[in-house]
Formats: structure tokens, C-alpha cells, sequence
């Protein structure tokens, strides 16, 4: 049976992920205040990732950027496992970026701002790092491919 993805809400989740981590780095040389962001985003991506229905960004699209005809639908054949496997991964090392925060901000920061620019990447590019991480996982026997 074929499934279908958004891939535009794909990009729209890229684009928030990369907007919210581009936010908390700047921000944080104005106010540590900032760096909340951080955690925050750690929350949605996980949310999103356990809930598809509670991703925050995608959310943003189907509900408002897509019915208005702001961002128009591009869906395709495709599986969305890896890419909410993807997700859940940039909100692991999201929470690790949170964690460093209060230690090591600056590596805090690092971690987060990779992250941001891995979504960018795939945004760009359409290259996805953690959907290969889930290939090359699911090659090797360690994750159990859908």
C-alpha cells in the first residue's frame, strides 16, 4: 500500500526549526533569555515526533499556511518514517544542546545551531542527514525498517 507525504510541511517544519535555532543564537547575545528557545524546541520536535498531530510547524501549515494557499501542497509517494525518525533525532540533540546550556552554553549553542544547520540543509538541498542516519541504521540491523 502506498503512502504519501506533505512535503511541504516537510520544509515548513525545516524552515521553524531553522528559524527557532537561528532566534535563540542571536538572541542570546542580547539576553540568556533567548536560550529558551532551545528547550522549547527540544519539546516540539519530541512532541511532534511521539504525536505527528502535535507537530507544532506542520500544524502551522496544514491549519494555516496551506488553507490560505500561502505554501502550496506538494505530496508525493514517499514514507514518513524516516523523516519523523529525522525529527526525533534533531530533538535529541536538541535536549543535549539543552542540557549544555547551563554547563557550556557556547557548546549548547553549537549543538543547537548543527542542528539548525542540518534542517537547512535538507530545506536547501532536499538532503536529509538523519533520514540516511535511519537508512544506514536500518542496513545494519540496528533499527527495524517499516
Amino acid at each position: 500500500m502506498a503512502t504519501f507525504v506533505d512535503h511541504s510541511a516537510l520544509r515548513v517544519n525545516q524552515a521553524g526549526i531553522i528559524a527557532t535555532v537561528l532566534l535563540a543564537f542571536l538572541g542570546s547575545f542580547v539576553s540568556v533569555w533567548f536560550e529558551l528557545l532551545i528547550p522549547a524546541l527540544a519539546v516540539v520536535l519530541l512532541l511532534g515526533t511521539w504525536k505527528p498531530e502535535l507537530a507544532l510547524f506542520k500544524q502551522l501549515y496544514f491549519k494555516v499556511l496551506k488553507p490560505r494557499g500561502i505554501v502550496k501542497p506538494r505530496v508525493i509517494e514517499d514514507s514518513p518514517v524516516p523523516h519523523n525518525f529525522a525529527q526525533g533525532l534533531g530533538g535529541v540533540f536538541v535536549v543535549v544542546a539543552s542540557v549544555l546550556l547551563p554547563i557550556l552554553a557556547p557548546a549548547g549553542l553549537a549543538l543547537a545551531l548543527l542542528v539548525g544547520v542540518l534542517a537547512f540543509i535538507n530545506l536547501a538541498f532536499g538532503y536529509c542527514v538523519g533520514c540516511q542516519v535511519y537508512f544506514l541504521l536500518g542496513r545494519t540491523g540496528v533499527l527495524k525498517q517499516a
